[in-house]
C-alpha cells in the first residue's frame, strides 16, 4: 500500500474534524436547545459544513482515493438538509381564480429609524402591495406609517406594545376575518398572532409570528475581536432558549386549532434548527415545494440566510413560491406565496 503524503493526512484529519462537526449538527434539530445552547450555535453554519464536505468528497474523487467515501457518506445522510438549503428548480403553475396569494414581510418598522439611506421606504413597499396585489398581508415589525397604502384590504388584525413607539404586527386581507388572538411570549416583547379568515366556504387560521432575535446586525462587515465573537455567541445562545419555549407555544396553540393552518413570518432561526423542526411539524415549507435558489430572506452581506418562512398544510398546493430578494426596503426581504386549497376539514 502506498504511504500517503503528510498533506494528504492533513487534508484527511481536516475532513475528520469537519466530518465530526456536520454530524453534530445533523442531529441537533431534535435536541432542545435549552439543554445544548452551545451546540446549537451550529446549526447556522450547517449549509458551510455541507459545502466544505461537498469539497472534500470532489477532493478525494479525483484522486479516486477511498477517502471520499466519508463526505459521500455525510452528503447522502444529509440530503434532506441540501433540499432545504437550495433549489435546482422552481415551481409556477397557472393562475386560478380560486388562488390565494400571501405575503410576508418583516418591514423593519418601515426604516423609521433611518438603518437605510431610503428616504421613501413607506413609498416602495405601498407600490410593491400595487404591483403583487396580495390577498393576505402580515406584517412582523410593524409600526403605523399613515404613508404606507393599505387601502385594497378591506380587513385587518394589528396588535402594538409600547408608549412612545408603536410597534408589534399586522394581518391584512381581502377576506372577512371572524376571530383573532394573540400568543404573547413571556420576558419578550415578541409574539404571534393569528387571524381566522373565511375564504368561500373555507376557514383559514393564519399565524403571524416573529420569534426572538439574536440581535445581531446585518452588517457582518463589522470589526471583529475577542469581546464582540463573545457577546454575539451569547446573545445567540440565550436567543435560541428562548426561541425553543416559544416555539413550543406555537405548537401547543396550533395542536388546539381544527382550521386549516398557515403559519409565516419571521423565525430568526435557520432550517436546520430545533425550532424550525417544533412549528415545522408536519405542515409543508413553501420554499420547498416551490422555491428556487437559496431562497435568501435576511440581507446579510456574504450568506444566503433564511429565517422568514411559510408554512401550509398538507392539503394546500403550493403554486409559487418568491422570496423578493432584489428588494431592499429593510434587513428582510418580502416572501411571496400563491397558494391553492384543494380540501379542508372544518370541524
Amino acid at each position: 500500500m502506498q504511504q500517503q503524503s503528510w498533506w494528504s493526512k492533513l487534508i484527511f484529519y481536516l475532513n475528520i474534524v469537519f466530518a465530526v462537526a456536520t454530524f453534530v449538527a445533523y442531529t441537533l434539530p431534535f435536541l432542545a436547545p435549552k439543554a445544548f445552547p452551545f451546540l446549537s450555535v451550529l446549526t447556522l453554519v450547517l449549509p458551510f459544513f455541507l459545502m466544505i464536505n461537498f469539497l472534500f468528497f470532489l477532493y478525494w474523487l479525483l484522486q479516486l482515493k477511498r477517502q471520499m467515501i466519508l463526505s459521500g457518506i455525510l452528503l447522502l445522510l444529509g440530503i434532506s438538509f441540501l433540499n432545504r438549503f437550495y433549489k435546482f428548480s422552481e415551481t409556477n403553475l397557472p393562475e386560478e381564480p380560486n388562488d390565494i396569494k400571501l405575503m410576508s414581510y418583516n418591514v423593519r418598522l418601515f426604516n423609521l429609524y433611518e438603518w437605510l439611506p431610503n428616504e421613501d421606504v413607506p413609498f416602495q413597499i405601498s407600490n410593491l402591495l400595487l404591483d403583487e396585489q396580495p390577498d393576505i398581508l402580515c406584517l412582523q415589525d410593524y409600526s403605523p406609517n399613515d404613508d404606507v397604502n393599505v387601502n385594497m384590504f378591506k380587513y385587518k388584525l394589528v396588535k402594538l406594545e409600547g408608549d412612545r413607539l408603536k410597534f408589534g404586527q399586522a394581518i391584512y386581507s381581502k377576506f372577512r376575518i371572524v376571530n383573532s388572538g394573540e400568543i404573547e411570549f413571556p420576558n419578550s416583547y415578541n409574539s404571534v398572532i393569528y387571524a381566522d379568515i373565511i375564504k368561500d366556504k373555507d376557514t383559514l387560521r393564519v399565524y403571524s409570528m416573529h420569534l426572538e432575535s439574536v440581535k445581531i446586525s446585518a452588517d457582518i462587515n463589522q470589526e471583529m475581536d475577542e469581546k464582540r465573537s463573545k457577546f454575539i455567541f451569547n446573545n445567540i445562545s440565550k436567543a435560541f432558549r428562548q426561541q425553543q419555549y416559544q416555539s413550543e407555544l406555537i405548537k401547543a396553540h396550533c395542536a388546539s386549532c381544527h382550521y386549516p393552518k398557515i403559519i409565516c413570518g419571521d423565525l430568526n432561526n435557520s432550517a436546520f434548527s430545533y425550532v424550525y423542526r417544533t412549528i415545522k411539524g408536519d405542515l409543508k415549507d413553501a420554499f420547498e415545494e416551490a422555491g428556487t435558489g437559496f431562497g435568501k430572506s435576511y440581507n446579510y452581506s456574504y450568506y444566503p440566510a433564511r429565517i422568514d418562512f411559510i408554512f401550509v398544510e398538507n392539503f394546500i398546493e403550493v403554486k409559487q413560491f418568491m422570496s423578493l430578494d432584489y428588494f431592499i426596503q429593510s434587513d428582510h426581504f418580502p416572501q411571496i406565496a400563491r397558494l391553492k386549497i384543494n380540501a379542508t376539514t372544518n370541524l
